[in-house]
């Protein structure tokens, strides 16, 4: 156990240093994205202002210097290459103008195009190989297609781009779930920006009269509302991007919501000229965080849990949402204007505001709790899951139940379950429907797939590990709060079995050629507290992580699937769940979950 202590220590230390000195919470480093960094470059490009060139420059030359050998470019400089990046940064490359060693940086990226799409590169060939990748989902499909002609494929490619229900966004947010829209509920903005941008310059394609233009004051209207302060739909450097280069292209490059966008997009450059797809997932890593630290004996100074759990209060949201129409009272995955409260950055909050309260925490937290259990409750889905974003969006992946976010939910209730008098029927009919989708939802192996992870290098880009090691420990905290629920110890002992079938042989977990920290960490802990195979299993993925050098645990995997399927790493990730591994007991025994 002397190696396992001295890996614990050593991590404790590293996430200790990270977090940031004024807030005393955690903000981590998204890795650098060649897709966000290749649209940002090219938004500025096209800004009109001189000085954003330095901006385009800067971005080109990074995307130049972190091209795959095959010729392509993946999500983050460890990931392999994709259709939807290499279109997006070969086409930023050329508007860039760019030349000598990035010119046969383009050429490979050519070359490697054909390879995908079956021959030469036309709009037509492009758009039957990106339906292959999304199918009816037109929530990247249809930007990507709309910047290849923005850039150079000419005005007759604008004509084969699939439209945009574009006018849909000015109905009533409250019927939007009962309409076809065939873009996820967080890509308003793409829907309004991208759509009246393919309907403009379709029409002018064919020589027609762009009608659309008679609704543009409201849209742009729409736009304005939807825009958070700093310019950032989402926080997102993709999605700011699409907007203000849609504009542009639409004539309207000149309106605030496109300024404000590209001033956002100045704010986000990284200083080696690279972007990342988001700002950061602030709330999301300090609430992982809090959890590692306050599992088993708490390791934070007492000050140190009161302003944890005081900024936590302060982030919650405490107004209905432009974006999704959501009610006060959850949490987004940052405090940043452009986050939007979702599923599973609330359960997260609520489980480390129970994590703090049980160390000793004199914070009022009691209103915060009580809201955002009632907005969990209130997002519950009529088939018991409980979706990302919004109810009853249920069309497109990122839209519908899922298990991993349902089963963080059902963590969240169970830790407060005692307390949530006000709320106690409710939480106990939601209890019992979690349980049933959950149940309905596991795969015949005993395994379940998450939404928001994945594993690049698995079949489809699924990772039932991580998956399976969500819902496990969720189902273990709910066991330990005693929650009478049929069904729950089978659910849990099925998937107990499928994680210990899955651990390699060297003692870790992944589904990729080897193992990751992520992976084997989040294994470890849902497996913790298991009896019989599971504590022999925790020994030895421990053992596994406590082998790792510091750098080691500290280099982030891309397992994380952001919006759009789009991966990324996360600085903190191996950090935070490596040190709650580590910090198990030699019993196997952690905080009860709450």
């Amino acid at each position: 156990m002397g190696q396992v202590k001295e890996a614990y220590e050593a991590v404790l230390g590293r996430v200790l240093a990270l977090r940031d000195a004024e807030s005393g919470v955690w903000t981590g480093e998204l890795a650098s994205s060649a897709l966000g960094t290749a649209l940002a470059l090219a938004a500025l490009h096209d800004s009109g202002q001189p000085s954003d060139r330095t901006f385009s420059e800067a971005g080109a030359k990074w995307l130049a210097a972190h091209a795959n050998d095959d010729g392509g470019w993946g999500d983050t400089p460890e990931s392999p290459s994709n259709l939807s990046t290499t279109l997006i940064a070969a086409a930023a490359l050329r508007k860039a103008e760019v030349g000598g060693r990035r010119s046969e940086c383009l050429a490979g990226a050519e070359q490697w195009i054909e390879g995908r799409v079956g021959g030469p590169a036309t709009p037509e060939s492009i758009a039957r190989a990106l339906t292959a990748v999304y199918g009816q989902d037109r929530t990247f499909a249809v930007p990507i297609l709309a910047f290849l002609a923005m850039c150079d494929a000419g005005e007759q490619a604008w004509r084969s781009i699939p439209p945009l229900p574009f006018l849909l966004a000015l109905l009533p947010q409250g019927l939007y779930r009962f309409v076809r829209l065939q873009v996820v509920s967080y890509a308003l903005p793409a829907l309004i920006a991208v759509g009246l941008c393919r309907h403009v310059c379709a029409a002018h394609a064919r020589n027609r009269w762009a009608w659309g233009r008679l609704f543009a004051a409201g849209l742009l209207r729409k736009l304005s509302a939807l825009q958070p302060s700093h310019g950032g739909f989402l926080d997102a450097i993709p999605l700011t991007a699409f907007v203000c280069l849609s504009l542009r292209r639409a004539g309207y490059g000149d309106h605030a919501v496109a300024q404000n966008g590209l001033s956002f997009l100045r704010r986000s450059a990284r200083a080696d000229g690279s972007w990342a797809i988001d700002s950061n997932l602030r709330t999301w890593v300090t609430t992982l965080a809090t959890r590692a630290l306050t599992s088993g004996r708490c390791r934070l100074a007492p000050a140190d849990g009161e302003r944890i759990a005081a900024w936590l209060v302060k982030t919650q949201t405490q107004a209905r949402h432009p974006f999704t129409g959501a009610r006060p009272g959850g949490w987004a995955w940052t405090d940043w204007p452009g986050g939007v409260p979702d599923a599973d950055d609330t359960a997260g909050a609520l489980i480390a505001l129970r994590r703090l309260k049980e160390a000793g925490c004199r914070t009022d937290m009691s209103a915060a709790v009580a809201g955002g259990l009632r907005w969990l409750l209130a997002l519950q889905n009529a088939d018991g899951g409980l979706p990302t974003f919004c109810r009853g969006w249920g069309r497109l992946p990122f839209d519908r139940s899922s298990p991993d976010i349902s089963a963080h939910a059902l963590s969240a209730l169970a830790a407060w379950r005692g307390e949530a008098r006000q709320e106690a029927s409710s939480l106990a009919r939601a209890v019992d429907r979690l349980l049933a989708y959950l149940g309905r939802t596991q795969g015949p192996d005993g395994s379940w797939v998450p939404l928001w992870f994945g594993h690049q290098e698995a079949e489809r880009g699924r990772n039932p590990v991580v998956g399976t090691a969500r819902v496990v420990d969720a189902l273990r905290a709910a066991s330990r709060a005693r929650l009478e629920a049929p069904g729950l110890e089978a659910l849990l002992a099925r998937g107990e079995r499928w994680l210990l079938g899955a651990q390699c042989a060297d003692g870790g977990w992944g589904m990729g050629r080897a193992a990751t920290v992520e992976e084997t960490a989040l294994a470890v802990i849902a497996l913790a507290g298991g009896g019989g195979s599971c504590r022999e299993a925790v020994r030895r993925g421990r053992a596994w992580l406590a082998e790792k050098s510091i750098d080691e645990l500290e280099r982030a995997a891309p397992i994380g699937l952001y919006f759009a399927v789009l991966w990324y790493g996360e600085r903190l990730y191996p950090l935070v769940w490596a040190l709650e591994a580590l910090g198990l007991n030699e019993e196997n025994e952690v905080n009860d979950g709450r």
